[in-house]
């Protein structure tokens, strides 16, 4: 079993079914997304470089959605706390996942590595 696929199955409901949806629709929205297990967590790549990962909040256990450039994305419902770089999307695992907002987000960094802002050489 790869590592990847050992975190998803050692994480219990319904934080697994939240991050197996979300990996299945970022992995679905352009082929040169790929995912990997780094420091932990699973990462995904746009054209090898990093762009967004899955976590959970340390106190809550709350799951949710980690883009690496987020200082460069504005979107109402990504919260910047007190980190530099990164931003996040929370999910509630007893709620629907919105996946509109997540694709939304992405779709906006993805157009950053796209466009040449952030360089994937």
């Amino acid at each position: 079993m790869k590592k990847i696929d050992s975190f998803y199955h050692n994480t219990p409901e319904p934080e697994r079914s939240v991050f197996l949806a979300i990996s299945n629709f970022i992995l679905s929205l352009d082929g040169n997304i790929s995912t990997d297990l780094k420091y932990g967590m699973p990462f995904f790549s746009y054209k090898n470089k990093m762009c967004c990962y899955l976590w959970k909040d340390k106190k809550t256990n709350e799951p949710y959605f980690g883009i690496v450039e987020g200082n460069r994305i504005n979107h109402p419902q990504l919260e910047k706390g007190n980190r530099s770089r990164m931003k996040i999307l929370r999910v509630d695992p007893n709620l629907d996942i919105d996946i509109e907002t997540i694709g939304e987000i992405l779709n906006s960094v993805i157009a950053l590595y796209k466009d040449g802002t952030i360089k994937t050489k």
